[in-house]
Parts: structure tokens; sequence; C-alpha cells
């Protein structure tokens, strides 16, 4: 049978120091620590919240920005595009004017040697007309 004696009180209080012992020399700094780990952990993820946070909006800038420029491009072109064909047009206009000039300047020539010849044959006209005559009827007209 076992007896209750005096043992049993120094083991029990034995026991209570003995949890109060490693609770403060043990149990506490290791809470601490986790403590201190769970503290460390949650700036971490604030921080890492942060930077994505951060990053999203720069990317939703850089994506504007990239918009802005591609819309930008599109009208400077447009502008380039629009100042081409002017360009164009007026070349355009000044060659058919040169044309037009150039034109005229042959008709004029051609009207010239046209009157040029027709003298020159109205007054040879005699001639050959003589020297057809002579030929067709063989005497001299």
């Amino acid at each position: 049978m076992v007896s209750v004696d005096v043992s049993l009180i120094v083991q029990i209080i034995n026991f209570i120091i003995l949890i109060f012992l490693l609770n403060f020399v043990l149990y506490k700094p290791i809470r601490n620590i986790l403590a201190q780990r769970k503290q460390k952990i949650d700036g971490f993820q604030k921080d890492i919240d942060t930077c994505i946070e951060s990053a999203k909006e720069k990317e939703e800038a850089f994506s504007q920005g990239i918009k802005n420029a591609r819309a930008q491009g599109l009208k400077k072109k447009e502008l380039f595009l629009a100042e081409a064909e002017k360009e164009e047009q007026g070349m355009i206009d000044e060659i058919h004017k040169k044309a037009q000039a150039e034109l005229a300047r042959v008709r004029e020539k051609i009207v010239k040697d046209t009157e040029t010849v027709r003298a020159t044959l109205l007054k040879d006209v005699e001639v050959f007309a003589k020297a057809i005559g002579r030929k067709v009827l063989g005497r001299e007209i």
C-alpha cells in the first residue's frame, strides 16, 4: 500500500518550483523569441504587400505611359502623313504647271514651224505644179 507522508508534499513543492523555474528559464525566452519572430514576419509581410502594391501602381503607370506614347506617335504620324500629302499635292501642281507651260511652248513652236513650212511650200507650189503638169501632160505648161 502507498503511504502518504512528507515526501509527497516535498515532491509536489519540488514539481511546482521546477515548473516555475522552467517557465522562467526556458519557456518565457522561447515565447519571447517566437513573439519577436512573429513581429518580424508580420513586418516583412507588410513590406511585401507594400512592394507588391507599389509594383502594381508602377506597372499601371508604365502601361498608361505606353498608351499615351502610342497615341502621341499616331497623332504625329497622322500629322506627318497630312503634311506629306500637302507637299505631294504641291509638287504635282508644280509639275502640272510646268507640263502645261511646256505643252504651250511646244504648240507655239509647232504652229510657227507649220507656218514656216506652209510659207515655204506655198512658194514652191507653183514650181511643183508646173513640174507635175509637165510630167502628166508630157509637155511644157
